[in-house]
């Protein structure tokens, strides 16, 4: 039995992944910016949580709208060439963004279009990168290489680019700050045109089936899984219980009942970051557990019951310690089920799988922030946290019970005899 490489550096020996890496990181970077510097201009434009939910429900309802198409393009196409024209688009915008707010131009009008184009364009990234990661690493670097990408994540979208924003925005405006962050996709455009993947073509007699062929080869997929359709389903209430809550009523938390800047909101963005590299190097660390499920779903119950706290917070420092207790058990339980899903599910279905988790996981996320703004007036901003929290993590716990969940195992010191088979009796 080959022993089970357990460096992080392994994953970069291939030039690939290394520019992949160096890209999504940079782009990352831009992310974080753009998470402090959106909310602090809707706030100033608009000094109420209506308004940040209706430029929450524009910028990800076309996500979860295209998300289906952004998996059977990533699996039918090149990779590499289908995230190109994602960074493209959402240098376009987020460039368009700066510009307005730069020259004193920008209006709430301007901003609604504008992210809706960034959040379409996301829509085709997230699937071709899920799907890519495998073409470029041997599959028993898969652990390290996921873990890499969730401490390149928390360490660029939320540590060093929501710090990077606040300074960014208190030294020139919201305006540099989106330009920045048009910017870093110009660098990940140039890392991604220098990789090359080695994908085989259709031959002259393969007649390539339609995309609702595709799409429901990857439904038949999910559907035969429990671990597949289970953990899509808890995700989406996860995702609508909290996400509305996280991106509306903490910067009016932070802004409002803490009175404090856009630099205190990086801040307990960027901290966040902290928990996030400490749950990914844990697990890097420790390895994929052999009951990988009930591993990801006891990490992803403690994330979502931390939020709860953030009803009870009276200063910017415990914000901060929220956050790094919510980032630190969501990044352990994603990375664990990145590596679940790459081994499991086979290659040629990856992208739609992918598209699928991203498509039904998220697909309640424009409901989150437009009826986030409601219940807050209803109940209050620390209210809704609450309630949020309570309710997201004991309906996150629940679906772990269900029939045949907990009886999917990956072992731990090497990868399942065949793509897309789980290693265990039956499945319900």
């Amino acid at each position: 039995m080959q022993a089970r490489n357990t460096s992080l550096v392994a994953p970069f020996r291939n030039r690939g992944f290394a520019l992949l890496w160096t890209g999504m990181t940079v782009s990352l970077i831009g992310d974080g910016v753009l998470l402090v510097a959106l909310a602090w201009q809707v706030y100033e434009l608009s000094n109420a949580p209506m308004a940040m939910s209706v430029v929450g429900v524009a910028m990800t309802l076309p996500h979860v709208a295209l998300l289906l198409l952004g998996g059977v393009v990533s699996d039918r196409f090149d990779r590499r060439r289908v995230m190109m024209a994602s960074d493209a688009a959402r240098a376009a915008a987020g460039g368009t963004l700066g510009l307005l707010a730069v020259t004193g131009n920008l209006r709430l009008w301007h901003v609604l279009p504008l992210i809706a184009v960034y959040g379409a364009a996301s829509a085709f990234f997230g699937p071709a990168f899920d799907a890519v990661v495998p073409e470029l690493v041997p599959e028993d670097q898969l652990p390290q290489a996921n873990a890499v990408d969730q401490l390149a994540r928390p360490f660029a979208l939320r540590m060093t680019g929501p710090a990077l924003g606040g300074l960014l925005i208190a030294a020139g405006g919201t305006g540099v700050a989106f330009l920045v962050d048009s910017c870093t996709f110009l660098v990940s455009m140039a890392c991604l045109s220098r990789i090359k993947l080695h994908r085989s073509t259709p031959g002259p007699d393969e007649t390539p089936a339609s995309v609702v062929q595709d799409l429901k080869e990857g439904l038949r997929f999910v559907r035969r899984n429990v671990w597949l359709w289970g953990t899509f389903t808890a995700a989406t209430f996860a995702y609508l219980l909290f996400m509305g809550p996280v991106e509306v009523l903490l910067p009016y938390i932070v802004k409002n009942d803490l009175g404090a800047g856009a630099g205190a909101l990086g801040a307990v963005l960027a901290v966040g970051g902290v928990g996030s590299l400490a749950g990914a190097l844990t697990v890097a660390a420790r390895g994929i557990p052999v009951r990988c499920m009930t591993f990801i779903y006891v990490a992803w119950t403690c994330s979502t019951l931390a939020l709860a706290g953030y009803a009870f917070v009276g200063a910017v420092w415990q914000a901060m310690l929220i956050s790094v207790l919510f980032s630190a058990f969501e990044a352990a339980g994603t990375v664990v089920w990145l590596t679940v899903k790459q081994r499991l599910v086979p290659r040629a279905l990856l992208g739609r799988v992918s598209s699928l988790d991203w498509f039904i996981s998220t697909g309640l996320v424009p409901l989150s922030f437009a009826i986030t703004a409601p219940v807050s007036g209803l109940i209050g901003a620390r209210g809704t946290f609450l309630l949020a929290g309570l309710l997201g993590s004991a309906l996150t716990l629940a679906f772990l019970f269900l029939p045949g969940m907990r009886a999917v195992r990956v072992r731990a010191t090497e990868p399942a005899d065949e793509p897309g088979v789980v290693p265990v009796p039956a499945l319900a």
